[in-house]
């Protein structure tokens, strides 16, 4: 998603201070096991390194011990509060902290920390529909059931009540700094605590608009709603795409070479438009043939001065970028060096360590091997060196299981005899 010049910038706040007493469980709700992570974790996912996205409010129950023993938690972008006893009350709690960060007319997302399963997607349609609004909205989906009016509490029903232009609201809801301030310390003072920020705006007289939200952004409020998530992530993680890249250099002069990102000593250079990282070159065409955005070659020509003598993170950096754009991250890598000099062993960790970095995935999600070619053709002469890579994405906010790693293909004769100076 590109950012306007202009555009306001862009906060969320998520009260996390609630209890769940209707889950039945010891834990809080936002707390509970999901796919991997936990409830929050997922609900944090789609706002985290969103280029839109100011920074992420976290509002937490006095008491809280369980969110900072997260991974999450030492995030830069995650700010914290304390919560009161109604959401309202913690809503506010939450943009006293953005006071002097956040400009009047800022946007400001509230999002429930119970809704695991909101995408990218949903995000970015909601930030784009309401850009020129003044004064917001929020995600709904338009009701499909007939509903029914309960007869006094004695679970028979006492008629039907038309659905004709009903909305089921959603999180995110999104509305100016100033104004949803204003309006949740109005319905707050007035002793009629709001369920939504959207009533504490509708009860200024102003009409948020409804943007078409998805039925799969539902709220965990009963046990088998954790079911129905776990469900929902996982035909998420079926949409996995794996993508392959091979890259290779001659030696020439110099006293190193990089590998993926970290300088290694050598008795020569690489011959390389940039500064010739074939793990990281490969690493970057696994991730656009995953995405099916072409090759290195297509967005970083070597006609190109500007990636002369450019470090290689700086094309995983703008691959990385478009794999957000397109509501993408990667799951998991597996890179393979072939070379007979330099040895890897010596730097496997340091450059697993700068990849994940790189990659924003965790050390044991990045796998890098390294093998010769017994004497055998370019590489066995010592005439320079290659590397071969396989890589999986998938959608973001969704907290996948690295799959095993899987063996790559063997590299193409075509490219190893000729390669590329990149």
């Amino acid at each position: 998603m590109s950012v306007p010049v202009s555009a306001p910038r862009c906060w969320v706040v998520i009260p996390a201070a609630g209890t769940g007493q209707r889950m039945a469980a010891h834990t809080p709700k936002q707390y509970l096991p999901l796919a991997g992570a936990t409830v929050i974790e997922h609900a944090l996912a789609p706002f985290l390194d969103h280029p839109r996205i100011s920074a992420v409010v976290v509002v937490l129950a006095a008491q809280d011990r369980e969110f900072r023993r997260l991974a999450c938690a030492g995030n830069a972008a995650i700010l914290t509060a304390t919560g009161g006893e109604e959401r309202g009350r913690s809503v506010l709690n939450g943009l006293q902290v953005l006071a002097r960060r956040a400009a009047a007319d800022d946007w400001v997302l509230v999002h429930d920390a119970a809704r695991p399963c909101l995408t990218r997607a949903d995000v970015d349609r909601l930030i784009k529909e309401l850009g020129d609004e003044k004064v917001g909205g929020l995600l709904a989906i338009p009701v499909g059931d007939t509903l029914k009016r309960e007869d006094s509490g004695r679970g028979r029903s006492a008629g039907s009540v038309g659905r004709e232009g009903v909305w089921r609201a959603q999180t995110p809801q999104m509305f100016r700094f100033d104004q949803l301030r204003e309006a949740l310390r109005r319905a707050m003072a007035s002793g009629n605590p709001p369920t939504d920020e959207a009533s504490a705006i509708e009860a200024l007289g102003l009409r948020p608009r409804l943007v078409p939200g998805s039925p799969q952004n539902i709220k965990i409020t009963q046990a088998e709603d954790l079911q129905l998530a776990a469900a929902i992530l996982a035909a998420r993680n079926e949409a996995m795409k794996v993508g392959t890249g091979f890259d290779a250099h001659r030696f020439g002069e110099g006293d190193h070479v990089m590998l993926g990102g970290v300088r290694v000593a050598h008795t020569r250079g690489v011959v390389a438009h940039s500064d010739g990282d074939v793990v990281i070159h490969a690493l970057c065409d696994a991730l656009l043939g995953a995405a099916g955005l072409g090759d290195i070659g297509v967005h970083f020509p070597d006609a190109d001065a500007r990636w002369r003598g450019a470090a290689s993170s700086l094309f995983l950096g703008h691959v990385m970028q478009m794999l957000t754009e397109r509501g993408l991250r990667p799951i998991n890598v597996d890179v393979t060096l072939l070379a007979e000099e330099p040895r890897l062993a010596p730097h496997r960790e340091a450059i697993r360590s700068t990849l994940a970095g790189l990659l924003r995935l965790p050390v044991d999600a990045v796998n890098l091997k390294a093998t010769t070619l017994e004497q055998m053709g370019f590489i066995g002469r010592g005439e320079g060196l290659a590397a071969q890579a396989i890589a999986s994405v998938g959608s973001i906010g969704v907290a996948h299981e690295p799959p095993t790693a899987k063996k790559v293909t063997a590299p193409r004769s075509a490219r190893a005899s000729a390669p590329r100076a990149r």
